[in-house]
């Protein structure tokens, strides 16, 4: 399982930073999370829930699902096949379902997506997803050195615009990762219902 240390340490292969002179762990760390923040957006993590609804109400919170981007499906009731998937609407951290009948307490599954988390202990990340962190953390700290070198003195006077190329070209890289797997691509199967 990889952590946010080793990703730090492939961030800082990437950038030829390995005794850590260029940038602090607390700088890295912030580039990590801006792209883990995009990763996210891009290849969420799918979950699914079961919880319990109330009787005589549609109403389901949802507040407490940790990381939650959006609500994909729900199946209620549970267990049937093929799976049953009922209709439904969110607003805040309620989901309503869209049924002709009130639940009468039994389970649905809530089918949704996530961030990914990444910590010194451990992550949610696939290690195929790894690699393409560290192409957007190294991009977006390779920009920042470029933006604070430009106007400095330098013994390379062209360091700020070789760090901007190499920067762009890593974002480039990074943006197009997020396209070609990101879940926006797939083909999913819908389903249209008449709301209430």
């Amino acid at each position: 399982m990889v952590t946010l240390s080793d990703v730090r340490d492939r961030v800082r292969q990437d950038l030829s930073d390995t005794a850590s002179q260029r940038w602090p762990d607390d700088q890295l760390e912030r580039h990590i999370a801006h792209a883990l923040g995009e990763l996210s957006l891009a290849i969420p993590r799918e979950q699914a829930a079961t919880i319990a609804t109330t009787a005589g109400s549609r109403d389901i919170a949802i507040g407490e699902f940790e990381g939650m981007l959006e609500v994909e499906a729900v199946e209620y009731p549970v267990g049937e096949f093929p799976p049953a998937y009922a209709g439904f609407s969110v607003w805040g951290s309620t989901l309503a379902l869209h049924l002709d009948t009130a639940p009468d307490g039994a389970e649905a599954r809530v089918h949704y997506t996530a961030t990914h988390s990444l910590d010194e202990e451990d992550s949610t990340l696939p290690e195929h997803l790894v690699d393409i962190l560290v192409t957007g953390a190294s991009a977006y700290a390779a920009l920042e050195l470029a933006s604070a070198t430009t106007g400095t003195l330098n013994l390379d006077p062209e360091a700020s615009e070789h760090y901007a190329a190499w920067a762009r070209a890593r974002l480039t890289a990074f943006r197009q990762l997020l396209h070609t797997y990101g879940r926006k691509n797939r083909v999913r199967s819908r389903r249209l219902y008449v709301p209430a």
